[in-house]
């Protein structure tokens, strides 16, 4: 089995067909068990359904599933022989669109699905633009219900310009159109019989062959620590000096002998060594979870960076970033103090200004804002009480992410975008 991993998202309006056109991969492509498969048969003969719903294999919640839509981001997980999948299934009414946020910024792909019969939503645009602001760097448009429109190649390919068109104000790195029937399972696993005039791949085969390993950086080199491993209990003697910083690296490749240096000293010393559970290894990338030998004693805790000498990210109290803000409990404005939880630092920070509100569906700039409500986002000048290291979110979308958290309630308020440091 590969090691390969494609992480993606499943966005779009209400009713499209998300969580069925999941229930449908699951499915074709024997990725769930004979039990569940049964036991969603059941609850949709019990519903007086012609069919097994297999929206049910990922509406887990029950109000979910008493209204027939995605509420929370549910995740799912199966398996080909080609590649390894995570499956962030998002939900599509407007007032979750805090949820899409979460199951998009760490995806390498999304797919945004329309029904063929309504054609593109202000929904659909608006988690078209969501990814595009995510930077995430593949986005496919599963034109869906195609079996609704007589699979007319004539509607597939009107729908394909108007979104050609409105994909030209964003920033879209790679871009696929396949039309489906998630009910069916057309262009799903196999290609379909049904519309002979698509030349392309099926969605399955898609996902299984679209190339990711150029996506994630691997020239800046990013290791936030997380935690300082000192093992004082040990009867080894050759353990008593033993100090390893753990992490995940977040950029860049990093081996045993490369000169690195410490923020915010500015230190230098070299890689030691580098090991996992499974031990020592030669060189480690990102997403990869480690720990970091060093050959001097440097004063290190977790929250600092070890990054390469002449490639640095910013360290920064005053950062401008875009901010989707996801609480109804309060609004954000200026003046207003939250923590920060960048990498693996948490700060305090105060909001110094909102430069604008954007409006999602015509990208109109509000210069005019006094706040930003739920679900809003807008580009804000934040200033922290100790530097952060930054990199601007579209350079590496770990140490240029970040989340805002209410100091008195510890909820996440806010997902923020770094765009500049000064």
């Amino acid at each position: 089995m590969s090691n390969d991993i494609l992480r993606f998202a499943t966005a779009g309006s209400v009713d499209d067909g998300k969580s069925t056109l999941i229930g449908r991969l699951l499915h074709d492509s024997k990725s769930i068990l004979e039990d569940q498969f049964d036991a969603v048969e059941r609850t949709s003969v019990a519903r007086g359904e012609e069919r097994a719903n297999l929206a049910l294999l990922t509406d887990g919640l029950r109000a979910e599933r008493e209204q027939g839509i995605t509420i929370d981001v549910a995740y799912r997980y199966f398996a080909t022989p080609k590649r390894t999948f995570v499956i962030a299934d998002t939900p599509g009414h407007i007032q979750y669109t805090r949820n899409m946020v979460t199951g998009a910024s760490s995806s390498d792909l999304a797919i945004i699905l329309v029904d063929a019969r309504k054609g593109l939503q202000d929904q659909s645009r608006r988690h078209a633009f969501l990814t595009t602001l995510l930077q995430v760097p593949h986005l496919v448009l599963a034109v869906n219900k195609m079996d609704l429109v007589d699979h007319s190649q004539e509607r597939f390919e009107e729908i394909k310009r108007e979104f050609t068109e409105f994909a030209t104000k964003l920033d879209v790195r790679d871009l696929t159109f396949v039309p489906i029937s998630a009910l069916h399972g057309d262009n799903v696993v196999s290609t379909s019989t049904n519309m002979p005039w698509y030349e392309g791949p099926s969605l399955l085969h898609h996902l299984e062959n679209v190339h990711i390993a150029s996506d994630r950086n691997l020239i800046d080199a990013r290791f936030p620590v997380q935690y300082v491993i000192r093992p004082h209990k040990s009867d080894d003697p050759e353990l008593h000096d033993y100090r390893g910083y753990a992490g995940r690296v977040a950029g860049g490749v990093l081996k045993p002998g490369d000169e690195v240096i410490h923020l915010p000293s500015g230190l230098s010393t070299r890689i030691e060594k580098i090991v996992t559970a499974d031990g020592e290894i030669t060189e480690a990338c990102p997403p990869m979870s480690v720990t970091l030998l060093l050959e001097d004693d440097i004063d290190i805790s977790r929250g600092d960076m070890i990054c390469r000498p002449n490639n640095a990210p910013v360290a920064s109290q005053d950062i401008e970033a875009m901010v989707c803000w996801m609480t109804d409990a309060r609004k954000l404005t200026p003046r207003t103090k939250l923590l920060v939880k960048h990498t693996t630092r948490t700060a305090r920070v105060m909001v110094k200004d909102l430069r604008y509100r954007l409006d999602v569906n015509s990208l109109h700039r509000d210069e005019q804002a006094e706040h930003l409500a739920l679900n809003e986002i807008g580009r804000v000048r934040l200033r922290s009480t100790q530097p952060l290291f930054v990199d601007e979110y579209a350079k590496n979308r770990q140490t240029g992410g970040f989340v805002l958290i209410d100091e008195g309630t510890n909820a996440t308020v806010g997902a923020g975008m770094v765009v500049r440091a000064s």
